[in-house]
């Protein structure tokens, strides 16, 4: 389909050389008269311009209005003169006249659809490769916008991590780096949850690539990642980018305490639906929790985090020791609450 309509879009033919596209159009009448001649004797008298309409609708739509017009006069006379009696004469009387003026209007039709058509071609033609340029412009700029924007959050998030060594309370200089930490992460977040046509990146996608991202700084190259998510899922930035937060933070819990004390692992992040529920696990082989652990009590501010983006977006979580070892962080959000459709 999109082969034709290429065709089509560069019809007329020969527009620049169009002494070439006269010389076919009128070999083109050429060989209607020669097919009338050869086909004479099969045809009942009354049908002199038979063969000639098909040279002149061809020319006009190859070839424009102007090949067309001199191919419906050559085919015109050609007809007149040699198969409209008395045949080798001009004659003319009312019959005559009759039978010229029908061809005349016959093809004066088809040229003007033709050309009429070969106009509107032209003109979807421009609209069309003005609007990939549009396309193509409102992508870049959108691609920059995101970019600007990802870097302005993450040259904030470097200048929280620059004050903070000069912070020498304990407590502020923590608060401080993990400001840092989460500003940085959003920048990532922002950057990675378009494309750059501007449409939303499916979950399965966004997170297995933001998923990478975090591994790639990981000083423990031993522990292997990997992301098991239902494609096509899509949320609402309001919340994809705190559930894209809180696998953060649970694969950032997985390392730093799961891990503490070992260079190899596994941590799994699966993303289903589960019911009228989309739900969201970070599952690790890791230390597992302390005996006394609540996540509700727990005084870790990534912790706080996470059970603030869970109540914004209507969400439960809950993390528990895995079935034989590790951790498991389930983040379970109902259907409706920012799904898009």
């Amino acid at each position: 389909m999109g082969a034709k309509r290429r065709i089509f879009e560069q019809l007329p033919l020969l527009r620049g050389r169009r002494v070439l596209a006269y010389a076919i159009a009128l070999g083109l009448s050429a060989v209607a008269w020669w097919i009338r001649w050869e086909l004479d004797p099969a045809f009942p008298p009354g049908f002199p311009f038979l063969t000639f309409f098909p040279a002149v609708i061809i020319s006009s739509f190859l070839f424009g209005r102007g090949p067309g017009t001199m191919s419906a006069l050559v085919c015109g006379l050609l007809a007149w003169y040699f198969f409209i009696p008395p045949a080798r004469t001009f004659h003319i009387d009312a019959r005559t006249l009759v039978a010229l003026g029908f061809y005349a209007g016959v093809v004066a039709v088809d040229i003007v659809l033709v050309d009429a058509m070969q106009r509107a071609n032209e003109r979807s033609a421009r609209l069309a490769a003005e609007q990939r340029r549009l396309a193509e412009r409102t992508e870049l700029l959108f691609s920059e916008l995101q970019h600007r924007v990802s870097n302005n959050i993450q040259m904030v998030g470097a200048m929280l991590s620059l004050q903070q060594r000069q912070v020498t309370d304990q407590m502020a200089r923590m608060v401080l780096t993990d400001a840092s930490t989460k500003l940085q992460l959003i920048g990532r977040i922002q950057r990675q949850l378009y494309s750059t046509t501007g449409e939303q990146v499916p979950l399965d996608i966004f997170l297995r690539d933001l998923m990478a991202d975090l591994f790639a700084a990981d000083v423990k190259p031993g522990i292997i990642h990997r992301i098991e998510a239902v494609p096509g899922i899509r949320l609402s930035p309001d919340a994809a980018i705190p559930l894209a937060l809180i696998m953060a933070e649970g694969i950032a819990n997985a390392i730093e305490h799961g891990f503490a004390d070992r260079d190899v692992g596994h941590v799994v992040v699966t993303l289903t639906r589960a019911g009228e529920a989309i739900e969201l696990c970070v599952i690790d082989d890791g230390a597992g929790l302390p005996p006394d652990f609540d996540l509700q009590r727990s005084d870790s501010l990534g912790l706080k985090l996470v059970r603030n983006l869970a109540a914004q977006m209507k969400a439960q979580v809950d993390i528990r020791d895995g079935p034989s070892s590790g951790t498991v962080l389930r983040l379970s959000l109902p259907d409706n609450a920012g799904r898009r459709r």
